[in-house]
């Protein structure tokens, strides 16, 4: 990926800062390698240390909060899903210039769905599913709340800036983005208890093995709140043959259903908005939801 910062606020971070960090903190590890890992990810960046571990470290302050969600969490979550999560390890604390709180977790082997994708969508529609609906089904007692667990209306202005500057860019149609926008905006909203979503299942933090979907990762949007956002994958990564599988798996009512779309909708308008210049592997994604959305929306209208 390229090393051009995507945020205002991105920090410097490199292979000498995590070697510098590890060996400060986690002294039984110093000997190990420190290998950065290619990914289009945008909150953290990814550092192999060794064979078996992975070291996670925020860019940005805002997503510094991420690391502490995920080390209360996960070991509350994993049990509980059909899927392989991360292991946290050890949690650091700022040092070495580095002003944040990082990570290190069980590496997990497998390829990221942008880099690998599954051989058997089917199979992984079912699964990803399962592990919706298990995800659903966890306590939620005391949950912080997901970042994308809100009525996706409150980015109504983010959304109609992004319509607007990628239409005047022609890679959108601005009239049949903004009918189908103002059709989410028109949707109930969600009136069930705050239950657990992951907040952020797209491909790049998906991760499959010998062609099958394998484990779910980065879990720094977890929370809890309207579900809907966890079926936005149905369009970030499915395709119409497999979707309906999906929505059978997760057990999704229609209301549900159309605020997912709303989502991968906002979401993918947002992200190529975003990042079409600093990280256009996830731009591709956000073009590839927005397209699927708005033909899903024109199939069903």
């Amino acid at each position: 990926m390229s090393s051009v910062k995507m945020h205002a606020d991105e920090v410097e971070i490199d292979e000498s800062l995590v070697g510098r960090l590890v060996a400060a903190q986690f002294p039984q590890w110093t000997d190990l390698p420190v290998t950065k890992v290619r990914s289009a990810g945008t909150d953290n960046a990814m550092y192999r240390l060794g064979t078996d571990l992975a070291v996670r470290l925020p860019r940005t302050p805002g997503s510094a909060e991420q690391i502490g969600k995920e080390n209360r969490w996960l070991p509350h979550l994993a049990p509980h899903l059909p899927l392989a999560v991360p292991v946290p390890m050890g949690e650091g604390v700022p040092g070495e210039g580095y002003g944040f709180a990082w990570s290190v977790y069980r590496w997990l082997d497998g390829a990221d769905l942008l880099d690998e994708p599954v051989v058997e969508p089917h199979d992984a529609a079912v699964e990803l599913g399962r592990f919706v609906a298990a995800l659903r089904r966890i306590d939620a007692t005391d949950a912080p709340p997901s970042f994308r667990g809100g009525p996706v209306g409150a980015r109504d202005d983010d959304v109609r800036a992004a319509i607007r500057d990628l239409a005047a860019d022609g890679r959108v149609d601005a009239d049949a983005a903004t009918a189908a926008w103002e059709g989410v905006l028109r949707l109930p909203q969600w009136q069930g208890a705050p239950v657990w979503s992951h907040g952020d299942l797209l491909p790049g933090n998906l991760l499959g093995r010998e062609g099958r979907l394998s484990a779910v990762i980065d879990f720094g949007g977890v929370g809890v709140g309207d579900p809907a956002c966890d079926t936005m994958v149905a369009w970030t990564l499915l395709s119409a043959g497999s979707r309906d599988l999906f929505r059978e798996s997760a057990g999704v009512d229609d209301a549900t259903w159309a605020r997912g779309r709303g989502w991968a909708l906002c979401f993918g308008l947002t992200a190529e908005h975003y990042y079409r210049v600093t990280n256009p592997v996830l731009a591709s994604v956000g073009h590839r939801a927005v397209a699927e959305a708005l033909a899903d929306h024109h199939r069903t209208t």
